[in-house]
């Protein structure tokens, strides 16, 4: 994933929020019943944790993407003995291995947290695409476990094993994130070439035996995890670019180069290159391992990507297939040193703007190099927690109804029938209004209305096609919850 440069109070702005692009059409529905049965469940779970971490942590940069020589302002070097000198920066950053050491790893209080956020299940970095294996491989030495890290004389050196069985241990489902491209391998960047971009360095047509050693590399790797770290709910693919592409995909995507202002003068910052991983026979084996493995090959259209993953952003309607938007929680995907969190505020509104779209937030925290996570985060997740104790009903296993939001107040419904109208708290608001009215939903006659956290049933009158439901004073000044308030509405015409 590239860097996130996030300001939060820009999150719910125009152009962050600027509508995906459809790509249903692309969608290639799953037709394996398990896979299907587990889709429809991880769809009602609404709220997973995502976390990046590697080597890079104890220089606060951008994950992998630095050794990356491409020229994009994500791409800088600013850390290291010469970083103006690429092979200096590479040896360097390397070299990082020597000095990770993370003593204050301690996974049972993030899932211990997480948990009590609500969240329900997690997706962790296995390996970037800087090559660095976070948990014990035998196909690399580039590892934690490696005797040159001096964290593998830990007893929790293998925190890929920790981390799940961590997180299984609270109830919370798990993710191997994984990189397709690897950067360390000599069969990806073959060091006889200097790497040109973010793609592997070589003609793999040319080089056919060199790149079946990779993909085997690959799919060796994968199946390791799949084998040696217990049940595996989802294998989260990142590298978009390593795919099987055919002349007319390749022609395309040159062609929409060509037309950016970065080529303009004929340079281009990446290549399209046609890299064939094997995934469908990847898929296979693994779900031989796993049984209804769900799969994420991101940003690879076909029949491997299980659901779609909107990065950075919250689509501005509902999308018509399975989707989920990976936001980090402050600063960037991977550790910043300061970095600002969001407010319990802007947390929630956003996880609630998610849902009411049908989609699932991941919400990343980067742990630091030290092993930990920033206070921030966890006071993130506390605000989270609160307001899910009292609401959570109306974010889990619930479905889109339109419209989906009308100003401030969003809209979910359950199987039951039930349909929840969340108002959100506007800037300064720590009350509900006394009187809220919302135009589009039209309760059924002599429906019960109440706010999730009350027994209390609330009066209301119709007006129009919607209604207006009168908040007493005694409640407005007991309210159950912060951020954002849940009306539940037992039923409503159709």
């Amino acid at each position: 994933m590239k860097k996130g440069i996030f300001i939060i109070a820009l999150l719910f702005s125009a152009q962050i929020f600027a509508q995906a692009i459809y790509e249903d059409e692309r969608y290639v529905p799953e037709t394996d019943p398990l896979v299907l049965k587990n889709l429809d469940e991880w769809q009602g779970k609404k709220f997973g944790l995502l976390m990046h971490w590697g080597t890079y942590s104890q220089w606060g940069i951008v994950e992998s993407w630095s050794i990356c020589p491409e020229d994009y302002g994500w791409c800088e070097r600013k850390k290291g003995s010469n970083p103006s000198n690429y092979n200096d920066y590479i040896k360097d950053y390397e070299g990082l291995r020597k000095t990770f050491n993370p003593v204050k790893f301690d996974p049972a209080k993030w899932a211990k947290a997480a948990k009590y956020a609500g969240m329900k299940y997690m997706v962790f970095t296995t390996k970037h695409h800087d090559g660095f294996n976070m948990y014990d491989t035998k196909y690399s030495d580039y590892k934690i476990t490696s005797k040159d890290v001096p964290f593998h004389t830990n007893p929790k050196a293998d925190v890929l094993k920790e981390i799940f069985n961590s997180f299984r241990g609270e109830g919370i489902s798990t993710g191997a994130y994984f990189s397709k491209p690897d950067w360390h391998n000599e069969n990806y960047w073959d060091p006889y070439f200097p790497p040109f971009d973010r793609n592997v360095n070589y003609d793999p047509s040319l080089y056919p035996e060199k790149w079946q050693k990779y993909v085997d590399f690959t799919h060796n790797q994968i199946l390791e995890i799949l084998t040696n770290y217990g049940k595996v709910d989802i294998l989260w693919l990142d590298g978009g670019w390593v795919r099987k592409r055919d002349q007319v995909n390749i022609k395309e995507n040159y062609d929409e180069k060509f037309t950016e202002n970065e080529s303009k003068n004929g340079f281009i910052k990446h290549r399209v290159v046609d890299q064939d991983p094997k995934m469908d026979d990847l898929v296979i084996k693994a779900r031989q391992k796993q049984p209804g493995l769900i799969v994420v090959d991101r940003a690879v259209h076909g029949k491997n990507q299980n659901y779609l993953t909107p990065e950075g952003r919250v689509p501005a309607k509902t999308l018509p297939y399975p989707w989920e938007s990976c936001i980090p929680a402050g600063g960037g995907w991977s550790y910043s040193p300061g970095a600002e969190y969001m407010t319990g505020r802007q947390g929630i509104h956003m996880l609630v703007d998610i849902v009411a779209k049908g989609g699932n937030l991941l919400l990343n925290i980067a742990p630091s190099p030290e092993g930990e996570w920033d206070k921030g985060a966890y006071d993130l997740l506390q605000a989270y927690g609160d307001w899910m104790k009292v609401n959570s009903t109306a974010i889990y296993n619930t479905k889109p109804i339109e419209p989906y939001k009308e100003e401030n107040i969003c809209f979910t419904q359950n199987k039951a029938g039930n349909v929840f109208a969340f108002y959100l708290a506007k800037e300064g608001e720590d009350k509900i209004p006394a009187e809220v009215t919302v135009k589009s939903i039209s309760p059924k006659k002599g429906t019960k209305i109440t706010m999730l956290g009350s027994k209390t049933s609330l009066k209301w009158t119709k007006e129009g096609n919607g209604f207006k439901v009168i908040i007493p004073e005694s409640l407005r000044n007991n309210l159950p919850a912060k951020e954002a308030w849940t009306l539940k509405i037992e039923a409503i015409n159709r």
